[in-house]
């Protein structure tokens, strides 16, 4: 099957510059040429003129295992209709031009296994699997009064997390998800908002256990992630060695020279934020959670301040939980009020594609490439706001090879 977008102006995003009008020529899944005035063979043609071609987006942090905010309806869900909402999900995700995403946590191998069989439709899908937390900590989601553990080394694990405490449970719990298929390992080293029983600022983890994980990543050629808030958290997960930061509202400027030292990667999610502040209660988001959000939601901008100004470098992520995952695009227009839209995609489409370990294959219009691609009416250098929108902006969404939107 060859595919020919025709007569757009093509984006290339190494030099974040509009090259020009050109063709991109797609076979089967994968981009094969992008050239001026392609005069071969096509089964499916695409007429892009007088609009932008630009490769599909890419999220960082999404949560499809989150499939309601109604937290009490998420603890009460069958697999069957977990499997059901995910689609659902998955397939409003890659219609907005999400064509790959980062899941931070929870099991997601059924739904990666429907995608790819063409039973479902939905993004590529790079994964956490369960979240490692400690007891009490953020991951760890089990409601009620438990009983007390008859030995220090005993684990629990849901659907969306395994709690793991010492270095031991912590080396068993991340070998059992890099055997399940893990891309890579999540952590918890602070509070978070969706629990109601471990403060913000709390820390989770030691750094024994931190670095634990971490060597058990790296034998895997990965990384570990980390869900942190507080400059507290970030500085002893990076100490510890792990590599991206998630969320980090609380970033000061210690912390953020910290991660900038060691290369470490900030990933911000402040639509959630806003999200949970506009609808939380109307969703049935508690009280207590609540007020957690909107402490972090007050200090989301001005840590993207601090960890430009001092260096972190930065992905794109949205974090997004179930009915408002109808609002991912518009993280792009979130960071574009402290961030040059340039920087914005960049963080998408470079920083992010080397976090998802397919750089060369997402976030690029190359030969060898992912036939990944969203047509636009809107060039995004110049107007991230209105790119934001996808219902408007895009008319055309393909992955790999495969037209999946056309407006």
């Amino acid at each position: 099957m060859r595919t020919v977008i025709s007569n757009g102006s093509v984006l290339d995003t190494p030099t974040m510059e509009v090259i020009g009008q050109r063709d991109v020529v797609i076979e089967d899944d994968v981009i094969v040429d992008v050239v001026e005035n392609y005069h071969g063979k096509a089964d499916q043609s695409i007429d892009a003129g007088g609009q932008f071609v630009v490769p599909g987006l890419i999220d960082g942090h999404v949560h499809f295992r989150l499939a309601t905010m109604d937290f009490r309806r998420l603890a009460a869900m069958s697999e069957v209709e977990y499997g059901v909402r995910m689609a659902e999900l998955a397939k409003a995700t890659v219609e907005r031009g999400f064509t790959t995403v980062r899941d931070l946590g929870g099991d997601v191998s059924g739904l990666i296994q429907a995608i790819q069989c063409g039973v479902a439709d939905g993004p590529r899908i790079i994964r956490a699997g369960r979240m490692l937390t400690q007891t009490g900590g953020h991951g760890d989601v089990e409601g009620g009064p438990r009983e007390a553990p008859s030995c220090a080394c005993s684990m629990r694990s849901t659907t969306f997390g395994i709690v793991a405490d010492g270095p031991e449970a912590v080396r068993k719990a991340a070998r059992h998800n890099l055997r399940e298929g893990s891309d890579f390992l999540k952590v918890h080293v602070s509070g978070g908002v969706a629990t109601p029983s471990d403060p913000l600022e709390s820390i989770q983890y030691t750094h024994e256990e931190l670095q634990i994980a971490v060597v058990e990543a790296a034998h895997r050629h990965t990384y570990v992630s980390a869900h942190a808030y507080s400059p507290e958290s970030i500085s002893l997960a990076i100490g510890a060695g792990v590599h991206t930061i998630e969320h980090g509202n609380m970033l000061d400027n210690d912390a953020a020279t910290t991660m900038a030292t060691h290369g470490a990667v900030l990933v911000p999610t402040l639509v959630t934020y806003e999200a949970m502040e506009d609808v939380g209660e109307k969703l049935g988001l508690p009280e207590t959670n609540r007020r957690k959000n909107t402490k972090v939601y007050q200090a989301g901008l001005a840590s993207l301040e601090v960890a430009r100004s001092n260096g972190v470098t930065m992905a794109f992520g949205t974090d997004l939980i179930g009915e408002t995952q109808v609002r991912q695009n518009r993280e792009l227009a979130i960071r574009h009020q402290v961030e040059p839209a340039v920087d914005v995609l960049r963080s998408m489409w470079q920083t992010t594609a080397e976090l998802c370990q397919l750089q060369g294959k997402i976030g690029v219009l190359t030969p060898g490439a992912y036939g990944d691609v969203v047509v636009s009416h809107v060039n995004p250098l110049e107007d991230l706001g209105a790119f934001s929108k996808p219902e408007t902006a895009f008319s055309h969404v393909i992955q790999a090879g495969r037209v999946v939107v056309e407006r």
